[in-house]
């Protein structure tokens, strides 16, 4: 019986393959051979989950053929591969995909590190704050004053609390958006909004246009749920959306749902303007695609002159084209589990029937918990709060980053969590594997693309700040100079580091 539980193609791993571009070579650097730098391409996207463990590889000859190689190149490039544990093989069954014997298997998104791991390796890989004190604790005894009247019910709301889902919709209102309690379903997270709307209206094989770059997990969430997605670059730098570019993707392509970030855009930062977001709504309407609205970073403006545009579900005055998404979870603390969805009354109605079949609710707690904070002003507080921490941080942040790395060029976002860097033609994944080997993991710009796109960029979060971000960018340019050299770090360790 064979060992792999999927396949990849000859054409894709080609693809895949081809967008690991280094820098030249300098004088006195030596170039690998062929089937060297084969293997270690193979072994970088397993490495990085962009291709998956237990995944059977191409044949040698359709892929030498792909490739442009000689089967002996394809050939000793497998038998490298297996001698390292990252290939294993049987007669008839062909080759997969497998990591060394005591290794993790590699997660396909962007998971945090255990906490027994932050002592010698510093994390920028999740975009998340540590949760901002007291607010926590004191929401959390809100709601366990609250929980009584519930703790005599079954505990099952598809919708979510009656109450929560009041206070959502008068948010919304309040920013000029008239919102009833029935166009809003509480969610475990903004990921489980959308997987939701992903299953209810993008069946296996649908089309799904996302920005190019987008969101990492979103996008592997979508590849699991079996979406055929379309990429649509983003214009350079942040400036936003080429909206030309949306228009044509949208009426070709006729996806049935487009997924956005138009706040703080991850990982770039843009921000789209009002215009962007009336031209981007005007189109997928006339397109017949379901737009959904990511809004978790739409809070998170770090600068005081920022003048945030109006909500991407203004511009569908009918709401029939824009569902939106928001969340607690990067606004507050991402151990703070509530998201929601806002769209018509059938579309929810919709969803939370579908919802029986998946986990029926969202824990009571938290809702009461979230809750409590929007009802006090605590919610307000809270994000004034993380504002400041991840305003410092992006600060320092730059200033380390410009200061050991300064052929790396990005642009300063005005508000959310992330920054995009062009590494200096450095490869991202070569990047992010030496930064394991030297304490600071890092995601590449790969894992924001579709197939092998954003080679030459990695996402650094501002989820630290002072001598942690210091120590951090010290450590990329150690990483950096081992990719330039294709040297090692000498087998030393990476020291521990206290904040």
């Amino acid at each position: 019986m064979a060992q792999w539980t999927s396949a990849v193609g000859a054409a894709q791993l080609a693809r895949l393959l081809g967008s690991q571009q280094d820098r030249p070579a300098g004088p006195g650097t030596r170039r690998p051979p062929a089937y060297r730098a084969l293997a270690d391409g193979i072994r970088l996207l397993v490495l990085e989950g962009r291709v998956p463990v237990a995944a059977r590889l191409p044949a040698e000859r359709e892929l030498a053929l792909a490739l442009s190689v000689s089967r002996t190149t394809v050939a000793a490039a497998y038998e490298a591969l297996r001698g390292e544990g990252f290939l294993e093989s049987r007669r008839g069954a062909g080759s997969w995909t497998a990591v060394p014997a005591g290794n993790p298997v590699p997660a396909r998104g962007l998971e945090p590190l255990p906490p027994e791991a932050l002592g010698s390796m510093i994390d920028l890989g999740c975009a998340a704050l540590p949760a901002p004190e007291p607010w926590l604790t004191r929401a959390v005894q809100g709601a366990l004053e609250e929980l009584p009247p519930y703790a005599h019910t079954h505990g099952d709301y598809p919708a979510g609390l009656p109450a929560l889902r009041a206070m959502i919709a008068d948010r919304y209102t309040r920013r000029g958006i008239a919102t009833m309690p029935e166009q809003i379903m509480v969610t475990t997270g903004a990921m489980g909004a959308i997987d939701a709307i992903c299953h209810l209206f993008g069946g296996r094989g649908e089309r799904i246009a996302v920005e190019s770059p987008s969101y990492a997990n979103i996008l592997q969430l979508m590849r699991e749920a079996g979406a055929r997605l379309v990429p649509v670059a983003m214009a350079e730098g942040l400036t936003g959306w080429d909206l030309d570019r949306w228009r044509q993707v949208l009426r070709e392509a006729a996806p049935r749902i487009a997924y956005v970030v138009a706040d703080f855009h991850n990982p770039t930062g843009a921000l789209a303007d009002d215009d962007q977001r009336r031209r981007l709504v005007d189109a997928a309407r006339s397109a017949g695609t379901v737009l959904v609205a990511d809004e978790t970073m739409s809070e998170l403006w770090l600068d005081e002159d920022v003048e945030m545009p109006r909500p991407v579900c203004a511009f569908d005055p009918a709401g029939s084209t824009v569902i939106t998404v928001g969340s607690a979870s990067k606004a507050f603390w991402a151990g703070m589990r509530i998201g929601w969805v806002r769209a018509a009354p059938d579309v929810i109605r919709s969803l939370v029937a579908a919802r029986a079949y998946a986990d029926l609710g969202t824990p009571v707690l938290e809702q009461l918990a979230v809750n409590w904070l929007f009802g006090t002003g605590g919610w307000e507080e809270a994000v004034q709060l993380r504002r400041v921490q991840a305003r410092q941080n992006r600060d320092e942040l730059v200033s380390a980053v410009r200061r050991e790395l300064p052929g790396w060029e990005f642009e300063v976002p005005r508000g959310g969590l992330t920054l995009w860097v062009r590494t200096g033609g450095l490869s991202g994944s070569r990047l992010a594997e030496a930064g394991e080997r030297v304490g600071v993991r890092v995601p590449s710009g790969p894992r924001f693309g579709v197939d092998g796109a954003f080679e030459g960029y990695v996402r650094l979060p501002f989820t630290v700040g002072g001598a942690v971000a210091e120590e951090a960018a010290v450590r990329l340019a150690a990483a950096a100079r081992i990719v330039e050299t294709g040297g090692t770090t000498g087998g030393e360790a990476p020291r521990t580091f206290v904040a």
